[in-house]
């Protein structure tokens, strides 16, 4: 049985990497890269580098909540078997990165149960601080609420959401739910990133990076409750360009969205090969 799983495993994480490089094929006949200098280069390279790096903040989270519900492994073995498994999400279902992460589980050992539990609190909880940001895109759909409104409630809807967490479930619960606002933040500033690369105009304004970032985890957030939608593609880009029409013109926008998918997916391999690179030098350990 252990064999068949990770058999399994392996074989979800080789079909997530074989619509990666089909999607990144399909991004590359949307841009003309020759238009772009060594410095977008830089800033689109550095991007995804922060991108793939900041995934490590999804496993950590995924370990706390192994641990949340009795199943304690070492970091390093979770940041692998979740770094192996996402590329999966990639692949149309938008679930075999859950499956893929229960299948490496249960071939090393841990119970199914815990599996299945912490891929439903997963679910639960990158929803919940994905919602969140919502405030902050606020006044670009009432534009009558000032920003600072929309930051105090995104404030005061954290600090509530974490002790309720820390009552009914525990602290390891807080600091999942801490690791996920934290990766989407760093997604939405990548974002930011990204349009002042395509429309600078854009992101002179602090509040515009606020909006921005909030228009930018909304639209992920669409994305990931869209059944059958794999990595939420599509979705996202209609929600951005929604949000975003009137704010960033709307050549410029479309840019700045397709470069984020080169992004996320160049990231996203990164981060494969770097819990490739682990699991080889940290074999499986679990306590």
């Amino acid at each position: 049985m252990k064999k068949y799983l990770h058999w399994a495993g392996s074989a979800l994480a080789a079909i997530g990497i074989l619509f990666v490089v089909i999607r990144l094929r399909g991004y590359s006949g949307q841009i003309n890269f020759k238009d772009f200098d060594r410095e977008i280069w830089w800033v689109i390279g550095s991007c995804a580098v922060v991108y793939g790096l900041s995934n490590v903040m999804l496993a950590l989270a995924w370990w706390n909540l192994l641990g949340q519900f009795g199943t304690a492994t070492s970091r390093l073995w979770a940041i692998g078997a979740y770094g192996i498994t996402q590329l999966a999400k990639y692949v149309p279902g938008n679930i075999f990165h859950l499956a893929g992460r229960q299948a490496v589980g249960m071939a090393a050992g841990l119970p199914g149960w815990s599996l299945a539990k912490s891929s439903i609190w997963e679910l639960a909880l990158i929803a919940s601080a994905g919602s969140l940001f919502g405030s902050l895109a606020l006044p670009l759909m009432l534009p009558a609420l000032p920003l600072e409104l929309g930051a105090i409630v995104f404030a005061l809807a954290l600090i509530v959401g974490a002790v309720a967490l820390r009552a009914c479930l525990g602290p390891a619960a807080v600091w999942a739910f801490g690791w996920y606002v934290g990766f989407l933040g760093i997604s939405g500033m990548l974002f930011v990133c990204l349009v002042g690369v395509t429309f600078p105009v854009g992101v002179e304004s602090s509040a515009n990076w606020i909006m921005l970032c909030g228009a930018y985890v909304l639209a992920w957030l669409a994305g990931l409750l869209t059944p059958g939608a794999p990595a939420g593609v599509g979705v996202r880009e209609i929600v951005l360009i929604f949000l975003l029409n009137g704010l960033i013109g709307e050549s410029e926008l479309l840019l700045a969205v397709v470069l984020g998918r080169v992004v996320t997916v160049v990231g996203d391999l990164l981060f494969f090969v770097i819990a490739s690179l682990q699991r080889k030098s940290h074999p499986v350990e679990v306590k």
